[in-house]
Protein backbone atom coordinates (compact mmCIF):
# COMPACT_ATOMS: atom_id res chain seq x y z
CA UNK A 1 0.00 0.00 0.00
CA UNK A 2 1.53 3.43 -1.08
CA UNK A 3 1.73 6.03 1.20
CA UNK A 4 -0.20 9.15 1.45
CA UNK A 5 1.94 12.03 0.16
CA UNK A 6 2.04 14.80 2.53
CA UNK A 7 0.70 18.05 1.11
CA UNK A 8 3.07 20.80 1.14
CA UNK A 9 2.46 24.32 0.51
CA UNK A 10 4.19 26.34 -2.11
CA UNK A 11 4.47 29.41 0.44
CA UNK A 12 6.84 31.17 -2.00
CA UNK A 13 4.63 31.49 -4.72
CA UNK A 14 3.02 34.94 -5.59
CA UNK A 15 -0.72 35.30 -5.13
CA UNK A 16 -2.32 34.47 -8.60
CA UNK A 17 -2.77 37.45 -10.98
CA UNK A 18 -6.38 37.94 -11.88
CA UNK A 19 -7.44 37.28 -15.44
CA UNK A 20 -8.91 41.31 -16.40
CA UNK A 21 -9.95 43.14 -19.38
CA UNK A 22 -7.98 45.65 -20.73
CA UNK A 23 -9.08 48.65 -18.89
CA UNK A 24 -9.38 51.20 -21.75
CA UNK A 25 -11.99 48.76 -23.65
CA UNK A 26 -14.01 47.02 -20.63
CA UNK A 27 -14.88 51.11 -19.77
CA UNK A 28 -16.59 51.16 -23.30
CA UNK A 29 -19.17 48.75 -22.64
CA UNK A 30 -20.67 46.53 -20.06
CA UNK A 31 -18.59 42.89 -20.51
CA UNK A 32 -17.15 41.32 -16.85
CA UNK A 33 -14.38 42.90 -15.68
CA UNK A 34 -12.81 40.02 -14.66
CA UNK A 35 -13.11 36.53 -16.54
CA UNK A 36 -11.68 34.38 -13.84
CA UNK A 37 -9.62 32.20 -12.85
CA UNK A 38 -9.24 28.90 -15.32
CA UNK A 39 -8.38 25.54 -13.52
CA UNK A 40 -4.77 25.80 -13.88
CA UNK A 41 -4.96 29.00 -12.21
CA UNK A 42 -6.99 27.43 -9.22
CA UNK A 43 -4.82 24.37 -8.76
CA UNK A 44 -1.61 27.01 -8.54
CA UNK A 45 -3.77 29.22 -6.25
CA UNK A 46 -4.61 26.58 -3.40
CA UNK A 47 -1.36 25.14 -3.45
CA UNK A 48 -0.49 28.34 -1.73
CA UNK A 49 -2.91 27.92 1.07
CA UNK A 50 -1.37 26.48 4.24
CA UNK A 51 -4.22 24.50 5.46
CA UNK A 52 -4.32 25.42 8.84
CA UNK A 53 -5.26 23.58 11.44
CA UNK A 54 -7.55 26.11 13.26
CA UNK A 55 -8.36 28.01 9.93
CA UNK A 56 -8.90 31.98 10.95
CA UNK A 57 -10.25 32.67 7.12
CA UNK A 58 -13.50 31.05 8.54
CA UNK A 59 -13.78 33.03 10.75
CA UNK A 60 -13.88 35.65 8.70
CA UNK A 61 -16.63 34.29 6.62
CA UNK A 62 -20.38 35.54 7.78
CA UNK A 63 -21.61 32.23 6.73
CA UNK A 64 -19.30 30.01 8.21
CA UNK A 65 -17.80 28.00 4.59
CA UNK A 66 -15.41 25.39 4.87
CA UNK A 67 -12.75 27.34 3.27
CA UNK A 68 -9.65 24.86 3.72
CA UNK A 69 -11.90 21.65 2.76
CA UNK A 70 -13.07 23.47 -0.51
CA UNK A 71 -9.17 24.13 -1.52
CA UNK A 72 -8.29 21.00 -0.49
CA UNK A 73 -10.54 19.53 -2.99
CA UNK A 74 -9.47 22.35 -5.66
CA UNK A 75 -6.12 20.71 -5.05
CA UNK A 76 -7.26 17.42 -5.67
CA UNK A 77 -8.97 18.60 -8.77
CA UNK A 78 -12.88 17.01 -7.44
CA UNK A 79 -14.35 20.09 -8.87
CA UNK A 80 -17.56 18.46 -7.95
CA UNK A 81 -16.14 18.21 -4.20
CA UNK A 82 -15.47 22.01 -4.35
CA UNK A 83 -18.93 22.53 -5.45
CA UNK A 84 -20.64 20.72 -2.88
CA UNK A 85 -18.09 22.02 0.09
CA UNK A 86 -19.42 25.32 -0.68
CA UNK A 87 -22.88 25.07 -1.18
CA UNK A 88 -23.54 23.36 2.42
CA UNK A 89 -22.81 26.49 3.71
CA UNK A 90 -23.35 28.99 1.03
CA UNK A 91 -25.34 28.94 -1.93
CA UNK A 92 -24.57 31.79 -3.53
CA UNK A 93 -20.93 31.09 -4.35
CA UNK A 94 -20.58 32.90 -8.07
CA UNK A 95 -22.37 35.81 -6.20
CA UNK A 96 -20.26 36.11 -3.20
CA UNK A 97 -16.79 35.52 -5.69
CA UNK A 98 -17.53 38.33 -7.14
CA UNK A 99 -18.80 40.79 -4.71
CA UNK A 100 -17.94 40.19 -1.17
CA UNK A 101 -15.33 42.52 0.59
CA UNK A 102 -13.04 39.43 0.83
CA UNK A 103 -10.50 41.91 1.95
CA UNK A 104 -12.11 42.61 5.42
CA UNK A 105 -13.58 39.02 5.44
CA UNK A 106 -11.94 35.51 5.11
CA UNK A 107 -8.56 37.05 3.01
CA UNK A 108 -8.27 39.64 5.59
CA UNK A 109 -8.05 36.43 8.55
CA UNK A 110 -5.75 34.57 5.50
CA UNK A 111 -2.44 33.53 7.99
CA UNK A 112 -1.08 34.42 4.63
CA UNK A 113 -1.67 37.98 4.66
CA UNK A 114 -0.06 38.80 7.81
CA UNK A 115 3.42 38.86 6.14
CA UNK A 116 2.77 38.83 2.19
CA UNK A 117 -0.45 38.45 0.00
CA UNK A 118 -3.37 36.02 1.43
CA UNK A 119 -5.28 33.22 -0.72
CA UNK A 120 -7.08 34.48 -3.44
CA UNK A 121 -10.27 32.62 -1.66
CA UNK A 122 -12.98 34.52 -3.19
CA UNK A 123 -11.40 33.96 -6.57
CA UNK A 124 -11.53 30.30 -6.09
CA UNK A 125 -14.92 30.28 -4.96
CA UNK A 126 -16.32 31.89 -7.66
CA UNK A 127 -14.35 30.14 -10.51
CA UNK A 128 -16.13 27.02 -8.83
CA UNK A 129 -19.45 28.72 -8.70
CA UNK A 130 -18.98 29.17 -12.34
CA UNK A 131 -18.74 25.28 -12.50
CA UNK A 132 -22.04 24.49 -11.56
CA UNK A 133 -23.66 23.88 -15.10
CA UNK A 134 -20.83 21.31 -15.58
CA UNK A 135 -20.35 19.54 -12.17
CA UNK A 136 -23.34 20.41 -10.43
CA UNK A 137 -24.90 17.68 -8.58
CA UNK A 138 -29.07 17.82 -7.97
CA UNK A 139 -29.78 18.99 -4.94
CA UNK A 140 -31.22 17.07 -2.24
CA UNK A 141 -34.27 18.07 0.29
CA UNK A 142 -35.51 16.62 3.32
CA UNK A 143 -38.62 15.24 3.26
CA UNK A 144 -41.85 18.07 3.53
CA UNK A 145 -42.66 18.63 6.62
CA UNK A 146 -46.01 20.46 5.91
CA UNK A 147 -44.74 23.81 6.93
CA UNK A 148 -44.98 27.20 5.52
CA UNK A 149 -42.70 29.54 5.19
CA UNK A 150 -43.21 33.34 3.63
CA UNK A 151 -40.37 35.71 2.56
CA UNK A 152 -40.65 38.67 1.46
CA UNK A 153 -37.99 40.03 -0.79
CA UNK A 154 -35.41 37.84 -3.16
CA UNK A 155 -32.29 39.83 -2.64
CA UNK A 156 -29.45 37.74 -1.05
CA UNK A 157 -30.80 37.60 2.55
CA UNK A 158 -34.12 35.98 1.35
CA UNK A 159 -32.74 33.59 -1.38
CA UNK A 160 -30.03 32.58 1.64
CA UNK A 161 -33.61 31.82 3.96
CA UNK A 162 -35.58 30.74 1.35
CA UNK A 163 -32.63 27.90 0.09
CA UNK A 164 -32.04 26.83 3.79
CA UNK A 165 -35.37 26.54 4.45
CA UNK A 166 -36.18 24.55 1.32
CA UNK A 167 -33.63 21.89 2.10
CA UNK A 168 -34.89 21.69 5.46
CA UNK A 169 -38.64 20.67 3.94
CA UNK A 170 -40.37 23.54 4.10
CA UNK A 171 -42.95 24.68 1.46
CA UNK A 172 -41.33 28.41 1.01
CA UNK A 173 -42.66 31.24 -1.35
CA UNK A 174 -40.93 34.22 -2.00
CA UNK A 175 -42.93 37.42 -2.82
CA UNK A 176 -41.23 39.85 -5.17
CA UNK A 177 -41.99 43.34 -5.79
CA UNK A 178 -39.87 43.96 -8.80
CA UNK A 179 -41.05 41.34 -11.74
CA UNK A 180 -37.58 39.52 -11.87
CA UNK A 181 -35.47 38.11 -8.56
CA UNK A 182 -32.66 38.65 -7.05
CA UNK A 183 -33.40 42.08 -5.39
CA UNK A 184 -30.39 44.50 -5.15
CA UNK A 185 -28.31 41.85 -7.14
CA UNK A 186 -30.53 42.85 -9.93
CA UNK A 187 -31.36 46.08 -9.82
CA UNK A 188 -28.14 47.42 -7.82
CA UNK A 189 -24.72 45.98 -9.47
CA UNK A 190 -23.93 46.24 -13.02
CA UNK A 191 -23.57 43.55 -15.31
CA UNK A 192 -19.46 44.28 -15.63
CA UNK A 193 -19.28 42.88 -11.93
CA UNK A 194 -21.92 40.67 -11.95
CA UNK A 195 -23.60 39.29 -15.25
CA UNK A 196 -27.29 38.88 -14.49
CA UNK A 197 -27.33 35.40 -16.17
CA UNK A 198 -25.41 34.23 -12.66
CA UNK A 199 -28.28 35.61 -10.59
CA UNK A 200 -30.88 33.85 -12.56
CA UNK A 201 -28.85 30.94 -12.86
CA UNK A 202 -28.79 30.87 -8.70
CA UNK A 203 -32.64 31.73 -8.75
CA UNK A 204 -33.44 28.59 -11.17
CA UNK A 205 -31.23 26.87 -8.63
CA UNK A 206 -33.76 27.65 -6.01
CA UNK A 207 -36.82 26.73 -7.67
CA UNK A 208 -35.01 23.13 -8.38
CA UNK A 209 -35.19 23.02 -4.53
CA UNK A 210 -38.68 23.94 -4.89
CA UNK A 211 -39.17 27.36 -3.50
CA UNK A 212 -41.91 29.37 -5.30
CA UNK A 213 -41.18 32.85 -6.49
CA UNK A 214 -44.59 35.50 -6.58
CA UNK A 215 -43.39 38.61 -9.11
CA UNK A 216 -45.01 41.88 -8.79
CA UNK A 217 -46.19 41.75 -5.40
CA UNK A 218 -45.87 44.27 -3.06
CA UNK A 219 -46.14 43.70 0.02
CA UNK A 220 -47.77 46.41 2.53
CA UNK A 221 -49.62 46.78 -0.54
CA UNK A 222 -51.64 44.05 -2.40
CA UNK A 223 -51.20 41.82 1.04
CA UNK A 224 -50.23 41.92 4.93
CA UNK A 225 -49.15 39.94 7.48
CA UNK A 226 -51.96 39.23 8.60
CA UNK A 227 -53.54 37.61 5.83
CA UNK A 228 -50.45 35.57 5.08
CA UNK A 229 -51.02 33.86 8.56
CA UNK A 230 -54.90 33.99 8.42
CA UNK A 231 -55.86 33.33 5.31
CA UNK A 232 -53.01 32.06 3.09
CA UNK A 233 -51.97 29.87 6.14
CA UNK A 234 -48.38 30.78 6.37
CA UNK A 235 -46.90 29.41 9.97
CA UNK A 236 -43.87 32.05 9.84
CA UNK A 237 -42.86 35.04 7.97
CA UNK A 238 -39.18 36.39 7.21
CA UNK A 239 -39.15 40.14 6.11
CA UNK A 240 -35.84 40.56 3.68
CA UNK A 241 -37.30 43.98 1.77
CA UNK A 242 -33.39 45.58 1.84
CA UNK A 243 -33.15 49.59 2.40
CA UNK A 244 -34.31 51.08 -0.70
CA UNK A 245 -34.92 54.43 0.46
CA UNK A 246 -32.51 56.86 -1.17
CA UNK A 247 -31.08 59.40 1.58
CA UNK A 248 -30.05 62.98 0.39
CA UNK A 249 -28.11 66.31 1.57
CA UNK A 250 -31.14 68.45 1.63
CA UNK A 251 -29.07 71.30 0.01
CA UNK A 252 -30.54 73.77 -2.70
CA UNK A 253 -30.73 72.40 -6.12
CA UNK A 254 -30.62 68.90 -5.15
CA UNK A 255 -34.29 68.63 -6.80
CA UNK A 256 -33.23 69.61 -10.13
CA UNK A 257 -33.19 67.51 -13.45
CA UNK A 258 -30.12 65.70 -13.83
CA UNK A 259 -29.62 64.97 -10.09
CA UNK A 260 -30.25 61.15 -9.61
CA UNK A 261 -29.62 59.04 -6.27
CA UNK A 262 -27.76 55.91 -7.23
CA UNK A 263 -30.68 53.85 -6.87
CA UNK A 264 -32.78 54.90 -9.10
CA UNK A 265 -30.03 55.66 -11.78
CA UNK A 266 -28.57 52.10 -11.02
CA UNK A 267 -31.92 50.54 -11.38
CA UNK A 268 -32.33 52.45 -14.95
CA UNK A 269 -29.43 51.09 -16.35
CA UNK A 270 -29.24 47.43 -15.02
CA UNK A 271 -32.99 46.17 -14.82
CA UNK A 272 -34.48 48.74 -17.24
CA UNK A 273 -31.64 48.30 -19.66
CA UNK A 274 -31.14 52.10 -19.86
CA UNK A 275 -28.35 51.53 -21.97
CA UNK A 276 -29.99 49.94 -24.85
CA UNK A 277 -31.71 52.90 -25.89
CA UNK A 278 -34.00 53.12 -28.41
CA UNK A 279 -34.33 49.19 -27.87
CA UNK A 280 -35.19 49.58 -24.67
CA UNK A 281 -36.67 53.37 -24.45
CA UNK A 282 -35.97 54.13 -20.14
CA UNK A 283 -35.14 57.65 -20.07
CA UNK A 284 -31.56 58.24 -18.89
CA UNK A 285 -29.13 61.33 -18.84
CA UNK A 286 -26.22 60.12 -20.54
CA UNK A 287 -24.16 63.41 -19.10
CA UNK A 288 -20.28 64.22 -20.26
CA UNK A 289 -19.61 65.64 -17.23
CA UNK A 290 -20.92 63.23 -14.41
CA UNK A 291 -20.03 63.98 -10.22
CA UNK A 292 -20.83 61.18 -8.00
CA UNK A 293 -21.23 61.87 -3.95
CA UNK A 294 -19.71 59.11 -1.89
CA UNK A 295 -17.06 56.39 -1.39
CA UNK A 296 -18.81 52.91 -1.12
CA UNK A 297 -19.48 50.32 -3.97
CA UNK A 298 -22.63 51.65 -4.55
CA UNK A 299 -20.94 55.28 -5.75
CA UNK A 300 -18.09 52.94 -7.51
CA UNK A 301 -21.03 51.30 -9.67
CA UNK A 302 -22.33 54.62 -10.71
CA UNK A 303 -19.40 56.25 -11.53
CA UNK A 304 -18.25 52.88 -13.47
CA UNK A 305 -21.54 52.82 -15.09
CA UNK A 306 -21.40 56.54 -16.15
CA UNK A 307 -18.32 56.29 -18.26
CA UNK A 308 -19.90 52.93 -20.01
CA UNK A 309 -22.93 55.16 -20.71
CA UNK A 310 -20.61 57.52 -22.64
CA UNK A 311 -19.44 60.46 -20.15
CA UNK A 312 -16.12 62.35 -21.14
CA UNK A 313 -15.41 62.66 -17.08
CA UNK A 314 -16.29 60.98 -14.43
CA UNK A 315 -15.35 62.83 -11.08
CA UNK A 316 -16.20 60.98 -7.69
CA UNK A 317 -16.28 63.12 -4.62
CA UNK A 318 -16.30 61.95 -1.04
CA UNK A 319 -15.60 64.10 1.83
CA UNK A 320 -13.15 61.83 3.55
CA UNK A 321 -9.55 60.50 2.11
CA UNK A 322 -9.42 57.74 -0.38
CA UNK A 323 -8.09 55.62 2.33
CA UNK A 324 -11.21 55.85 4.46
CA UNK A 325 -13.54 54.89 1.50
CA UNK A 326 -15.80 51.44 2.07
CA UNK A 327 -15.63 50.49 -0.98
CA UNK A 328 -14.08 47.14 -1.88
CA UNK A 329 -10.35 47.82 -2.48
CA UNK A 330 -10.85 46.00 -5.95
CA UNK A 331 -13.66 48.08 -7.08
CA UNK A 332 -11.49 51.63 -6.21
CA UNK A 333 -8.50 49.88 -8.11
CA UNK A 334 -10.96 49.23 -11.13
CA UNK A 335 -12.62 52.48 -10.98
CA UNK A 336 -9.59 53.83 -11.34
CA UNK A 337 -7.67 52.23 -13.92
CA UNK A 338 -10.76 53.15 -16.42
CA UNK A 339 -10.32 56.75 -15.68
CA UNK A 340 -12.74 57.73 -12.61
CA UNK A 341 -10.85 60.87 -11.00
CA UNK A 342 -11.39 60.86 -7.16
CA UNK A 343 -11.80 64.50 -5.48
CA UNK A 344 -11.17 64.13 -2.07
CA UNK A 345 -11.88 66.17 1.05
CA UNK A 346 -15.43 67.83 0.07
CA UNK A 347 -18.74 68.54 0.53
CA UNK A 348 -21.60 69.56 -1.99
CA UNK A 349 -23.75 72.97 -0.56
CA UNK A 350 -25.37 73.72 -3.67
CA UNK A 351 -26.53 72.55 -7.19
CA UNK A 352 -26.58 74.80 -9.89
CA UNK A 353 -29.50 75.17 -12.76
CA UNK A 354 -28.18 75.90 -16.10
CA UNK A 355 -29.96 78.03 -19.30
CA UNK A 356 -31.99 74.18 -20.05
CA UNK A 357 -33.34 74.15 -16.38
CA UNK A 358 -31.27 70.93 -15.69
CA UNK A 359 -28.42 71.08 -13.61
CA UNK A 360 -24.87 72.77 -14.57
CA UNK A 361 -22.69 72.89 -12.01
CA UNK A 362 -22.25 72.25 -7.96
CA UNK A 363 -20.86 74.75 -5.38
CA UNK A 364 -18.15 72.26 -3.36
CA UNK A 365 -16.65 73.28 0.11
CA UNK A 366 -13.19 71.72 1.03
CA UNK A 367 -12.75 69.75 4.10
CA UNK A 368 -10.41 68.13 6.73
CA UNK A 369 -10.15 65.34 8.81
CA UNK A 370 -11.24 65.98 12.63
CA UNK A 371 -11.56 63.61 15.57
CA UNK A 372 -12.86 60.40 14.75
CA UNK A 373 -16.14 59.78 14.78
CA UNK A 374 -18.55 56.32 15.56
CA UNK A 375 -17.76 54.56 13.00
CA UNK A 376 -13.80 55.02 13.93
CA UNK A 377 -13.36 56.97 10.97
CA UNK A 378 -11.91 60.48 11.31
CA UNK A 379 -15.11 63.03 10.81
CA UNK A 380 -14.62 65.75 7.71
CA UNK A 381 -14.88 69.36 9.51
CA UNK A 382 -15.37 72.51 6.79
CA UNK A 383 -12.56 74.84 5.38
CA UNK A 384 -14.43 78.13 5.92
CA UNK A 385 -13.95 79.84 2.47
CA UNK A 386 -12.88 77.28 0.56
CA UNK A 387 -15.65 76.96 -1.97
CA UNK A 388 -15.50 76.43 -5.44
CA UNK A 389 -17.30 75.53 -8.78
CA UNK A 390 -17.39 72.27 -10.18
CA UNK A 391 -19.18 72.20 -13.81
CA UNK A 392 -21.29 69.47 -14.56
CA UNK A 393 -24.22 67.80 -16.34
CA UNK A 394 -25.09 65.00 -14.35
CA UNK A 395 -24.61 64.52 -10.16
CA UNK A 396 -25.38 61.24 -8.94
CA UNK A 397 -26.01 60.66 -5.31
CA UNK A 398 -24.49 57.64 -3.47
CA UNK A 399 -24.80 58.76 0.11
CA UNK A 400 -26.56 55.48 1.40
CA UNK A 401 -30.25 54.06 1.55
CA UNK A 402 -32.47 53.31 4.34
CA UNK A 403 -35.20 50.85 5.05
CA UNK A 404 -38.65 51.68 2.93
CA UNK A 405 -41.22 52.55 5.27
CA UNK A 406 -43.84 51.00 4.03
CA UNK A 407 -43.65 47.34 5.34
CA UNK A 408 -43.02 49.16 9.28
CA UNK A 409 -46.24 51.31 8.33
CA UNK A 410 -48.83 48.17 7.67
CA UNK A 411 -47.15 45.59 9.39
CA UNK A 412 -48.60 46.33 13.70
CA UNK A 413 -46.12 45.23 16.11
CA UNK A 414 -43.03 45.87 13.87
CA UNK A 415 -40.58 47.94 16.06
CA UNK A 416 -37.70 49.97 14.69
CA UNK A 417 -34.98 52.27 16.05
CA UNK A 418 -34.34 55.95 15.03
CA UNK A 419 -33.05 54.83 11.50
CA UNK A 420 -36.13 53.26 10.58
CA UNK A 421 -33.82 49.62 10.72
CA UNK A 422 -36.65 46.56 11.92
CA UNK A 423 -35.55 45.89 16.18
CA UNK A 424 -34.65 42.16 15.89
CA UNK A 425 -33.36 39.34 18.43
CA UNK A 426 -30.14 37.20 17.99
CA UNK A 427 -32.27 35.06 16.03
CA UNK A 428 -33.59 37.19 13.64
CA UNK A 429 -37.00 37.59 15.20
CA UNK A 430 -38.74 40.93 15.36
CA UNK A 431 -40.91 42.37 18.04
CA UNK A 432 -43.92 40.50 16.55
CA UNK A 433 -44.07 36.63 17.40
CA UNK A 434 -43.87 34.42 14.22
CA UNK A 435 -42.40 37.58 12.01
CA UNK A 436 -38.04 37.42 11.43
CA UNK A 437 -36.38 39.89 9.56
CA UNK A 438 -32.68 40.36 8.50
CA UNK A 439 -30.10 41.87 6.14
CA UNK A 440 -30.20 45.65 5.10
CA UNK A 441 -34.01 46.01 6.65
CA UNK A 442 -32.37 45.70 10.06
CA UNK A 443 -29.02 46.94 9.49
CA UNK A 444 -29.45 49.79 6.66
CA UNK A 445 -26.98 48.74 3.45
CA UNK A 446 -24.21 46.51 4.40
CA UNK A 447 -22.66 43.58 2.09
CA UNK A 448 -24.23 40.75 0.39
CA UNK A 449 -22.73 38.18 2.40
CA UNK A 450 -23.93 39.79 5.76
CA UNK A 451 -27.44 39.72 4.39
CA UNK A 452 -26.63 36.18 3.22
CA UNK A 453 -25.76 35.39 7.02
CA UNK A 454 -28.87 37.11 8.74
CA UNK A 455 -30.73 34.44 6.47
CA UNK A 456 -29.22 31.49 7.37
CA UNK A 457 -29.58 32.62 11.13
CA UNK A 458 -33.22 33.38 10.55
CA UNK A 459 -33.78 30.07 9.18
CA UNK A 460 -31.93 28.16 11.64
CA UNK A 461 -34.25 29.84 14.10
CA UNK A 462 -37.69 29.57 11.72
CA UNK A 463 -36.75 25.94 11.30
CA UNK A 464 -36.02 25.44 15.29
CA UNK A 465 -39.27 27.47 16.39
CA UNK A 466 -41.62 25.66 14.24
CA UNK A 467 -40.62 22.22 14.76
CA UNK A 468 -41.38 22.27 18.50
Amino acid sequence: MSEVKKYRPNIGAPRTTPNEEPAAERACDFRPVDTGFTKENAIAEANRCLDCKKPLCMQGCPVGVNIPGFISKIRDEDWAGALETIKGDNLLPSVCGRVCPQENQCEGKCILGRKGEAVAIGQLERMVGDMAEEVGRAPVCKPKNGKKVAIVGSGPSGIACAGELAREGFDVTVFEAFFTGGGVLTYGIPEFRLPKKIVKREIEGLEQLGVHFEYNSVAGRLFDADELFNEEGFDALYLAVGAGLPRFLKVPGENLPGVYCANEYLTRTNLMHAYDFPVYDTPIRQGKNVVVFGGGNVAMDAARTALRLGADSVTLAYRRTEAEMPARLAEVHHAKEEGVHILELVNPLEFIKGEDGFVSAVKLERMELGEPDASGRRRPVEIPGSEFILDVDTVIMALGTSPNPLIRSTTPGLETNKKGCLIVNEDEMTTREGVFAGGDAVTGAATVILAMGAGKTAAKAIDEALSK
